[in-house]
């Protein structure tokens, strides 16, 4: 059976098959590396998005290795041996089936030299989001070996892969999510946060069906009249019916799960506390000492913070860490090439406000005054941060800048740590540095 295996790997499109999804995964991947550049739980997942274009490739790859018989017109031969058909369908169904998911794995490896340098967290969900892809290539490469068989036609192939992108569309444009979930093996993995998830019981609802459609398409494959054809579905009606049930739904669906381990502080050994989300741990020699530079600063004020974190805020849902007088919190983001972004603007984020963060407050605050406060600690003209910030913005923050600067220190000082109090406290900002401090 092996060697029959190894002649049906070389002699079929497996091979064909394995090129072309590789190629196009690699181009994918490369295309868009912010999107994976995190680690390995957003490679795992943004390679189960990309099955928008994958999964109906190996449609199409199953279906035009169905031809082979057609085209060689040899299929009245082969039907005309003793061997069993679902014997002979065998080989192609495992040289298919191995080589679609060497293809599936073959695109994460790509992706390995990419983030392996940063990426230290590597939760086993990451394995089984992997696992529940590749037996959806499995299933994709067996259904259009199936369909392919019923409908010998050099259009059948490209028609599904057509077919295969709008189906995966159509499906992930529902109007309930969890049913969503469990047909359509790419949605849900679009990541909202670098602590995105996918709960076990979803990847099991998927793993069933998934499985159940692989069954059913080959016994599709295998059958040779109608009510084999009809008996072979109902294998994927039962998989429907049990990933239904399994998949979790109502009060239990979450869209955007969030992984608590992910989110957990890992902190730096050295004083003072540097600590940022476990998902981030490759970034802490690069945040450490931006945050040690903004905690001298921050030094000059009465009870200064003590202590540097990662924010790990999430909108989906909607959580946010505790507030703190002795944490300066900062939000950590990974450029493309897996390090840390934006490392200009990092410094000045951890000062704002003089290192009080007023994400959450209700209150009105005032960006001019919690910008220039945060800029006379580092002795800096403030400068535009957003490209589409209003000038007046910022020309009101050199304003109130040069005021300090023409101040003593320990009026400045006391002025800014004015500014931090307020910030701590959710209340409003303006005219905070244009008056002495109380």
């Amino acid at each position: 059976m092996r060697r029959i295996l190894g002649i049906e790997l070389r002699r079929s499109a497996a091979v064909g098959a394995v090129l072309i999804l590789v190629l196009a995964g690699a181009v994918l991947l490369y295309a868009a590396p912010q999107r994976w550049s995190t680690g390995w739980m957003s490679l795992a997942m943004a390679q189960r998005e990309y099955l928008v274009l994958l999964w109906p490739l190996a449609l199409a790859a199953g279906a035009w290795q169905a031809r082979r018989e057609h085209r060689s017109k040899v299929a009245e031969l082969f039907a005309s041996t003793a061997r069993p058909r679902a014997q002979r369908m065998m080989p192609t169904l495992g040289a298919m089936g191995v080589a679609v998911v060497c293809a599936y794995l073959a695109m994460i490896a790509v992706g390995v030299p990419w983030i392996i340098g940063t990426a230290g967290y590597l939760p086993a969900t990451a394995f089984v989001i992997a696992a529940v892809g590749g037996l959806a290539m499995v299933a994709a490469a067996w259904l259009g070996l199936a369909i392919g068989r019923l409908l010998p036609s050099p259009v059948t192939a490209p028609a599904l892969a057509v077919a295969g992108i709008g189906l995966l569309m159509a499906l992930s444009a529902g109007q309930r999510e969890w049913l969503s979930l469990v047909f359509s093996p790419m949605y849900g993995m679009g990541q909202y946060t670098d602590y995105q998830t996918v709960y076990g019981r979803v990847s099991a609802a998927q793993a069933v069906w998934l499985a159940a459609l692989a069954g059913t398409a080959a016994l599709l494959l295998a059958s040779g009249g109608w009510r084999g054809r009809v008996a072979a579905l109902l294998p994927a009606v039962l998989g429907a019916v049990v990933a239904i049930v399994l998949i979790p739904r109502d009060d239990e669906f979450v869209a955007h799960p969030v992984d608590p381990v992910a989110q957990e502080l890992v902190c730096a050994d050295n004083a003072p506390r540097v600590c940022v989300s476990r998902v981030h741990a490759g970034l802490l020699p690069e945040v450490t000492p931006l945050a040690e530079q903004a905690l001298a600063m921050l030094a000059k004020l009465p009870d200064p913070p003590t202590t540097v974190h990662e924010d790990t805020t999430t909108y989906y849902p909607d959580t946010s860490p505790p507030r703190r007088a002795d944490v300066v919190l900062v939000n950590v983001r990974v450029d493309k090439y897996g390090h840390l972004a934006h490392k200009a603007t990092v410094l000045p984020a951890m000062l704002y406000a003089a290192g009080a963060n007023t994400h959450g407050c209700v209150g009105a605050s005032s960006t001019p005054v919690a910008r220039a406060a945060g800029y006379w600690l580092m002795g800096r003209e403030p400068v535009a941060e957003y490209a589409d910030e209003e000038a007046e913005v910022n020309a009101e923050a050199v304003t109130l800048w040069r005021g300090l600067r023409s101040l003593p220190e320990s009026e400045a000082a006391a002025r800014v740590a004015a500014v931090r109090r307020a910030a701590l406290a959710c209340e409003d900002l303006d005219g905070l540095l244009s008056r002495s401090a109380r």
